[in-house]
């Protein structure tokens, strides 16, 4: 058991992508039982439907960075040293630069 929380702990991403996928393809599943789909359309269905949960979980990491640089910058900026709080404003005015760049 404590092995299976460390993995959770280690790849929370991939986790939340598995636990977003499987809660997908069950809903569709259970909505789409009686539609009448060939096998290849169900293979199909179920296999974009976990892309499409892999996507979701892609998209919403994206503000993970940003969380962590605005960490670093309030704990430089806490007394770590003037060094360490001027990389960490760099790196997140670059991040912001960035963003707004596309």
């Amino acid at each position: 058991m404590e092995a299976i929380k460390n993995w959770i702990k280690a790849h929370p991403n991939l986790t939340a992508w598995i636990v977003l996928a499987l809660g997908m393809v069950l809903i569709l599943i259970w909505e789409a039982r009686d539609v009448g789909l060939a096998a290849n359309q169900w293979f199909w269905l179920l296999v974009v439907a976990v892309l499409v949960a892999g996507a979701c979980i892609w998209i919403i990491s994206w503000g993970d960075d940003e969380e962590e640089d605005e960490k670093k910058l309030a704990q430089a900026i806490q007394g770590e040293s003037a060094a360490a709080a001027s990389v960490a404003a760099v790196s997140v005015a670059a991040a912001v630069a960035t963003e707004e760049e596309e």
